[in-house]
Parts: C-alpha cells; sequence; structure tokens
C-alpha cells in the first residue's frame, strides 16, 4: 500500500508539471491562439509519463477554456481564453503583467466620475490634515531618512491592536499585523503565498474586480459564490466547500463592494464555521466599515474566529487619506510569516512617513467626529443619484453604506454601447460584467457617489440618463 500511496503521488506529481508547462506557455504567448500543441504522444515521451496522464492535463485546460480539441487532429490553443494574451505584447512582458480591466476604466479622464469608488478630496479636512504632517515632522525629525519595518511600523502596529480589540472584540498581538500600501497589495500579497495553478478559490459574484484578475494571475480556478441582498445561500456554499475544496474564499461581506449588500450577523458565525469545518481560509476584505448610514454593521467575521481560519483586511485608503494608501492584514503567524517574506521581495515596507502621518491623523479626536460628518454628506450624495434613478426603469437596492450603487438595467441596451458614448460625453462607470467572475452580467453597472461633488452628481446622472434614453 506504502508503494501504491508513492507511486499516486508521482503520478500527480507529474501530472501537475506537465499542466503548469503548458499553463505558462500559453500565458507567455510562445503558443498563440488557434497554434496547435504538442502531441499526446510527444508530451508523454518528454516527460516519461504515460499518455494518460498527458491526456489529463490537456483535458483540465480544456475544461478551464484555455485549449479546444479538434476531431483525430489534436489540441489548440483557445482564442481569447482567460489566459491568452493580445498577439501585439511582447511575449516576455506578458509573461509578467496581467491586465486590470478596472484600472483601464480610471485611466479615462473624464468630468463625472462615476467609475471612481474614491473620496472627493473636498470632504477631508485638509488644513487639519496638512497641521498633522507637520507635527510628524516635529516628533520624528528622522522619519524621511529611516525605512520602516517590512511589517509596518511597531507604534502603528500597536495602536491598531488596542483599537481592534476595543471596536471590534479582535484579540490579536502587534506581531499578527501587517502594514500594508493599500488593500489591493495586500489582496496581491496573499494570492501569491496562498494560492497555486489550479487551487478552487471561492469569489462573490459580483466582486472587486482586480482581485478576479489577481487571483486569474495565479492560476486559480475561480468558483462563483452568489451574493444577494440577503447573503449568502449558506447550503451553496457549505456544497462548494465540499465539493471543490477551495483553497480560500475572498469575500466583502460589510456594504459588498459593488453590490452595496451587507451580510448579516447570523450568517457571519456560521461561515466562520463552515470555514473551519472544511479547512478553507475566509480572506475577509473590509474598505468600508466607517462609512454607515444608519446603524453599525455587524462585527467583521475574524471577530468570531478561535482558529485562524480568517484572514482580514482593513483598509483605510478609501475614506481617510487616499493619498496615504494605508491598510493592515490581520491573521495568525503562521500565515503572516509568508506574507512578511512575499512583501520583503516586493519593498522595504510601507512608507514610515505615511505611517506615522496616519497614526497621529486617524486616532485623532478631530478625525473621528469628521467621520460622522462624512457619513452624513455621502448619505446625501447617494439620496442624489437615487432621485436622479427614480424616474429611470433601472432597479437597485439602495445601500445602507459604502460608495457605490449597483444597477440593473432592462436587457435590451448594450452596455458597451452605452458606456463608449458615456465616455464621449465625459462620464465613466463600471460595466458589470467586469465585476462578475463569470464575465456575464451584462445588463448591470456599478455607480460611485463620492467622488464628484453634489452639482456635478446631479448633471453627470442627469446625462447618463439622457444618454441612456437615447440609445434606448
Amino acid at each position: 500500500m506504502k508503494r501504491q500511496g508513492l507511486a499516486s503521488a508521482n503520478t500527480e506529481k507529474r501530472f501537475s508539471q506537465i499542466y503548469d508547462y503548458l499553463l505558462e506557455r500559453i500565458r507567455r504567448g510562445e503558443w498563440k491562439a488557434h497554434e496547435k500543441l504538442p502531441s499526446v504522444r510527444v508530451l508523454a515521451a518528454q516527460f516519461h509519463v504515460h499518455r494518460l496522464t498527458v491526456f489529463k492535463a490537456y483535458q483540465l485546460l480544456k475544461q478551464h477554456g484555455i485549449v479546444y480539441v479538434k476531431d483525430k487532429s489534436g489540441y489548440y490553443v483557445q482564442p481569447g481564453g482567460s489566459l491568452s494574451f493580445d498577439p501585439d505584447h511582447d511575449p516576455i512582458i506578458s509573461a509578467y503583467v496581467q491586465d486590470s480591466h478596472l484600472s483601464e476604466i480610471h485611466q479615462v479622464e473624464a468630468t463625472y466620475q462615476f467609475s471612481k469608488a474614491l473620496l472627493d478630496p473636498n470632504l477631508l479636512p485638509n488644513l487639519y490634515f496638512s497641521a498633522y504632517v507637520k507635527r510628524v515632522f516635529d516628533l520624528y525629525p528622522k522619519v524621511l531618512g529611516t525605512y520602516s519595518m517590512t511589517q509596518g511600523d511597531e507604534e502603528l502596529r500597536e495602536a491598531l491592536c488596542g483599537y481592534f480589540s476595543e471596536e471590534y472584540r479582535f484579540y490579536l498581538s502587534p506581531d499578527e499585523l501587517l502594514i500594508s500600501c493599500g488593500s489591493q497589495e495586500a489582496i496581491d500579497l496573499i494570492a501569491r503565498v496562498l494560492v497555486k495553478p489550479r487551487d478552487a478559490v471561492l469569489i462573490e459574484r459580483p466582486t472587486y474586480s482586480p482581485a478576479i484578475d489577481l487571483f486569474l494571475r495565479e492560476g486559480a480556478t475561480i468558483v462563483p459564490v452568489e451574493i444577494s441582498e440577503s447573503g449568502y445561500d449558506l447550503d451553496q456554499v457549505e456544497h462548494l466547500m465540499q465539493t471543490s475544496k477551495p483553497r480560500l474564499f475572498y469575500l466583502n461581506p460589510t456594504f459588498h463592494n459593488p453590490t452595496g449588500y451587507t451580510v448579516p450577523a447570523e450568517q457571519r458565525k456560521r461561515l466562520v464555521e463552515l470555514a473551519q469545518q472544511y479547512h478553507c481560509l475566509l480572506v475577509e476584505d473590509d474598505p468600508y466599515r466607517d462609512i454607515y448610514f444608519g446603524d453599525k454593521p455587524p462585527l467583521p467575521l475574524f471577530s468570531y474566529d478561535t482558529t485562524g481560519t480568517v484572514v482580514y483586511l482593513r483598509s483605510f485608503s478609501k475614506y481617510v487619506a487616499p493619498g496615504l494608501g494605508i491598510a493592515t492584514v490581520a491573521c495568525r503567524p503562521a500565515i503572516m510569516k509568508l506574507l512578511i517574506k512575499a512583501k520583503s521581495l516586493m519593498d522595504s515596507g510601507t512608507p514610515l512617513l505615511n505611517q506615522k502621518i496616519f497614526l497621529h491623523y486617524f486616532f485623532s479626536d478631530r478625525m473621528q467626529q469628521h467621520l460622522e460628518k462624512l457619513r452624513i454628506a455621502l448619505c446625501v450624495r447617494k439620496e442624489i443619484m437615487e432621485a436622479e434613478l427614480a424616474d429611470t426603469d433601472w432597479q437597485w437596492t439602495s445601500p445602507a453604506g459604502g460608495l457605490n450603487v449597483w444597477a440593473k438595467l432592462p436587457e435590451s441596451i448594450q452596455m458597451e454601447r452605452l458606456l463608449a458614448a458615456c465616455i464621449e460625453q465625459s462620464i465613466t462607470f463600471v460595466p458589470g460584467s467586469i465585476c462578475d467572475p463569470l464575465r456575464a452580467m451584462q445588463s448591470w453597472l456599478r455607480i460611485s457617489y463620492s467622488y464628484v461633488n453634489e452639482q456635478q452628481l446631479r448633471e453627470g446622472m442627469r446625462n447618463l440618463v439622457r444618454i441612456y434614453r437615447e440609445l434606448s
């Protein structure tokens, strides 16, 4: 039995090598769309394996939409597959660069920016912020001549530990926090260290678009989980954990991006129990927690975790000081060691000056008081957007927090035509398809009410609705 087990393990290892070999060469553009791939016989001889092992690798690539088969001819590269690149791209560059669909939209200059889920700079106490920058230089005169620790400034991590403990009943030490340059870097680190090619990754449908891109870059098999106004279907989640055996579940349960939904407290506790039972990490992304328009949201999933099942990402850059780009990762030591090692290969730590400014700015009484004013201002903008949509035939659920409205248009409208026409009129929004792991949801769009002022919001929404009606 032992010899049989070793043989089985060796076969699986060779299968993985063949799959990864084919996948990487396709990703690098060495084989182009419709180009014939090496035959099963040739690869079996090259890797000294049974032909069935090569056949299984090709079948999995076919299942993932990366190759297709012609009867009695062989396997070919699938055009437009999830890992194919523009043939005009340099294959060496395309081996390392993954397209970011959201970034492409953000790079479009527009007067009415409804695509950016960021804060209007005029909503921040900028003069007060400037005073704190000067204070930091007085307190730390050598701050510009000093690198941060890779894990992050210890003084900031200690302050955050106290904050999390008091606000959310987190029990952790400063060694269980890492300071990153925004939550997107944190997701990138997690994808790099925890996900291998062919690992199943559960992702909400819809979700934060760059997360899809980052996990696909690592060769993950994306398994969608539907999210609705009432949260998740936990029977579906348990079934997927049983059958797909996912490495992790990336989720955004509080004022979800893009939908604005919030998963209820009772589901959060059960999710942690399911994750513990099926050995699936929960990666909880929590960028909008302080932006609520009524009651405070339920406690994070991390509050229910006692076994290290949850990795918690908390970004402050959306609404505190986007220019500082501060986020933190909370997790237990085994994963933290991997994240620190990966970050040390990327940079020498999040800039120390940014961390010190954030430390004194965020925890000040003035900033905490300003958050209440900020919530009121954003709620007013949300109501302006919804008032402009009231006479349309669009469908949406009014969000209880966050920065976005997720709206469904009649299926007769072509979203690509609408976006192109809007860009011509200096309006941007996020088409729902790029938020969908299945790249469907063609009738949905995300419009953010946080980045433009109230006058621009009214003008831009009226123009958007006018363009929609002209195309209908």
